[in-house]
């Protein structure tokens, strides 16, 4: 009787719980469905990069390039690395700045639209076919790249966008029309559709635990037992 009258109580909590965390709940199935459409190779661009053919550095550029006086800011990283046929080393700065050297150790400006432009058509395939084409500073980059790094913005006629550093020199980020799909789809399913980041705070926890203690309810009804309905 005791048995009964918990299973009894479990069922009305699963009944409850159903009508308040379905929608979620559907919310994530539907999402996740998206999500694991398409392979993440296409989802990122990979398919639309074309394959550079590696260059080997000069056998004198470890003595060649030559820097400038040793910066006054801390710095993070020192890279050497062939770039549109140069040697080129990149000094990364702890504040997240960036510079180029060539082989001289003049300071290399920041890419200009033709540079980008033609970064675009050798690296990417329809990357000739040009929409439209803006800078964008470190503090102001647009919602789909969400990085502090200055880059110019490639929007191509498919539809696809592509961001090239200005300060790199290199493409940073592919943003194909299914990735702002799967980039919507992944903010739905983590609840948070301002930053597309957190996927750890309250009101997820809180849903995820109540699905979660809806479907125990659910697998514990499953032992419960039903009386045989009388044939007539």
């Amino acid at each position: 009787m005791a048995r009964q009258k918990w299973m009894t109580r479990f069922a009305r909590w699963h009944i409850w719980l159903g009508w308040l965390v379905g929608v979620p709940i559907v919310m994530w199935m539907a999402t996740g469905l998206v999500m694991v459409a398409r392979p993440i190779e296409e989802v990122r661009g990979n398919h639309l990069r074309i394959e550079q053919p590696q260059q080997a550095l000069p056998p004198d550029t470890a003595i060649a390039v030559t820097l400038p006086d040793i910066p006054s800011r801390p710095v993070k990283a020192v890279s050497t690395a062939m770039q549109s046929g140069q040697a080129v080393t990149t000094i990364e700065y702890l504040d997240g700045s960036l510079e180029r050297f060539g082989r001289s150790g003049a300071r290399l400006p920041p890419l200009n639209e033709i540079e980008a432009r033609v970064i675009s058509a050798e690296q990417i395939v329809g990357g000739d076919k040009i929409e439209s084409i803006t800078a964008f500073k470190a503090n102001d980059v647009p919602f789909d790249f969400r990085r502090p790094l200055a880059v110019w913005q490639v929007e191509l006629e498919s539809g696809d966008r592509v961001y090239i550093g200005r300060e790199t020199g290199q493409i940073e980020a592919v943003r194909t029309r299914w990735w702002r799909v799967f980039d919507f789809m992944w903010g739905l399913h983590i609840m948070d559709l301002e930053t597309r980041e957190d996927t750890s705070h309250p009101v997820l926890i809180l849903f995820a635990a109540l699905g979660l203690t809806g479907a125990l309810l659910g697998t514990v009804l499953m032992f419960r037992r039903r009386k045989t309905r009388p044939t007539s």
